[in-house]
């Protein structure tokens, strides 16, 4: 009942049946926290630009006990989430890391970020805290995943989905 619980919230709060194309979500439990993503993304065909224009996340972590942080906690998750699967990887050549800075490994800045993250707690006094610390992150990837596909018709299965992919998968 926690799992389907916190799909429906994500869900509900995303406003699910009025979003249209790109849209997609993902559920995970870890250790106990039960999390729902919903992604709302924009694919730019011709530059490759993906970005996730909403995300909205349910969390049951049992009793909340300092909501503002755990949601600022949250969205953390996501951010981080969105710039892992967007931007970041480590790049190698045959001998060293070539990615050693900023212009090399690039992270996702204040222009990708959504245009808004909605937050749903899902407050369970009768049930012990069980975290919030890395639950959200887990499931960003899948939940972009799912979007991109929606929008596309396209599966991409290796992140980052940087442009340079996103092109040639739409190719």
């Amino acid at each position: 009942p926690r799992h389907a619980a916190v799909v429906k919230a994500a869900a509900d709060k995303a406003g699910w049946a009025s979003l249209g194309k790109g849209k997609g979500i993902a559920f995970a439990e870890r250790g106990g926290t039960a999390v729902a993503v919903v992604v709302q993304v924009e694919v730019d065909r011709a530059t490759g630009r993906v970005w996730a224009r909403r995300v909205t996340v349910a969390h049951d972590c049992g009793l909340v006990i300092s909501p503002v942080i755990l949601r600022q906690t949250i969205e953390g998750n996501v951010v981080h989430g969105l710039s892992r699967t967007l931007f970041e990887e480590v790049r190698f050549n045959r001998d060293a890391v070539t990615s050693v800075d900023w212009a090399s490994y690039p992270i996702l800045e204040i222009q990708d970020a959504p245009e808004a993250i909605d937050v749903v707690l899902i407050d369970r006094p009768e049930v012990a805290p069980t975290g919030a610390g890395e639950p959200t992150i887990r499931v960003v990837p899948a939940a972009l995943a799912n979007a991109f596909f929606d929008a596309t018709g396209k599966r991409m299965r290796r992140a980052p989905l940087d442009p340079e992919r996103v092109r040639a998968a739409l190719a």
